[in-house]
């Protein structure tokens, strides 16, 4: 049993050319920017989980992921509750309609929801409970939530659940004065973290990833493709989560495989954290961790989260960079993505990237509609 505490989930990393805010709080427990057991990141997620099952059993609940880190966390916690679910996005989706509003702090500021969705279900909804991975000081949640009651005249009420809550007497207050109910598994205090993270010295490996042709086909999986972007609910997800990862089962040989890794690749991370978490149930390591737009300072301290940062070209867009941290070798490398159309400089960026750090067993899957 892992025990839900700030040590061992928080760890401060400096953001590098933020200047609104220089530190970013990084979860050890999350899956995203470090790797961890599939297994692990869901008893996390799960205890978050519990409590909302028990205080909104009767009610009709939208849950809303933010990306790009919170999407799996938001994932889970529809399968969990068996709840309608979508997550924010800053993709473009053919024919949607958009909810627009901005993060003030994040290194991307854009964000949207597809309004096409919640107008389909805004009269069957009770509450809208936004899932994130941290909560600061609850300002951009209370920007989503004013466009919503400004865009609809249904008397919806609202809550946050976040594995980590870091706001103050004056936001919680803000937030209770309106009857927004707020939901976590450890308080933080984020009164030390600038000062933490500026102690930092910043002076860890650098490396832009090799473009080149890395030689690596992918195969397409159009078998029960979600997108989670767009409106779903929690069974639909699981069964066809459940469904690919039959389909790589059945694709591997997993008799010589002890240690693997699954990545995932930005908003993109569920699927990967559960391929993960299954392969934890037949006794193998496997860890996942995802690709991601945060371009986080790495630094040599023992005790600082990330070392080693490569950049990449996102598997999205070939102008788009990404990174991904402190990558080791492991008997298996399966990469799953949804990208619809794959940048040649994506995939070569990240296969060389894998390859530099001695993994040559590596898989890619393309799960998304033909």
């Amino acid at each position: 049993m892992i025990e839900l505490t700030e040590k061992n989930m928080v760890a401060v990393a400096k953001r590098e050319n933020n200047t609104k805010r220089t530190y970013l709080v990084v979860n050890r427990l999350q899956g995203k920017h470090i790797p961890v057991k599939g297994s692990d990141a869901f008893y996390v997620f799960d205890s978050l989980a519990q409590q909302l099952k028990k205080e909104y059993n009767n009610e009709r609940l939208l849950l809303v992921g933010f990306c790009e880190t919170a999407t799996a966390i938001g994932s889970r916690l529809a399968v969990y509750l068996n709840s309608a679910y979508m997550q924010t996005t800053r993709e473009k989706i053919d024919n949607a309609e958009y909810l627009y509003f901005t993060e003030s702090h994040s290194h991307a500021t854009e964000q949207k929801l597809v309004k096409n969705d919640i107008d389909s279900i805004i009269n069957n909804t009770d509450r809208i409970i936004f899932v994130e991975d941290e909560v600061t000081t609850g300002n951009t949640i209370m920007k989503i939530i004013n466009i919503i009651e400004n865009t609809y005249t249904n008397k919806i009420k609202f809550s946050v659940a976040s594995l980590l809550n870091g706001m103050d007497s004056n936001s919680l207050n803000t937030y209770n004065s309106k009857g927004i109910n707020v939901h976590y598994l450890v308080k933080t205090d984020h009164s030390a973290y600038s000062d933490i993270a500026d102690n930092y010295k910043g002076d860890g490996e650098y490396v832009t990833a090799d473009t080149s042709a890395c030689g690596i086909e992918y195969t397409n999986v159009y078998d029960s493709y979600v997108n989670a972007r767009r409106l779903t609910n929690g069974k639909s997800y699981a069964d066809s989560c459940e469904k690919l990862f039959s389909f790589i089962l059945g694709d591997n040989n997993f008799d010589s495989v002890k240690n693997a890794l699954i990545v995932g690749t930005e908003e993109f991370m569920y699927p990967a954290l559960y391929t993960a978490a299954k392969l934890n149930e037949s006794g193998i390591n496997a860890v996942s961790h995802s690709t991601t737009r945060s371009p986080i300072a790495v630094s040599s301290e023992e005790d600082y989260p990330v070392h080693k940062r490569f950049e990449l070209r996102s598997l999205y867009d070939n102008d788009r960079v990404t990174f991904l941290y402190d990558i080791k070798k492991y008997d298996l490398v399966i990469i799953i993505t949804d990208a619809e159309n794959i940048s040649d400089n994506g995939i070569s960026s990240l296969v060389n990237a894998l390859k530099s750090a001695g993994n040559n067993n590596i898989k890619l899957y393309r799960w998304c509609k033909k």
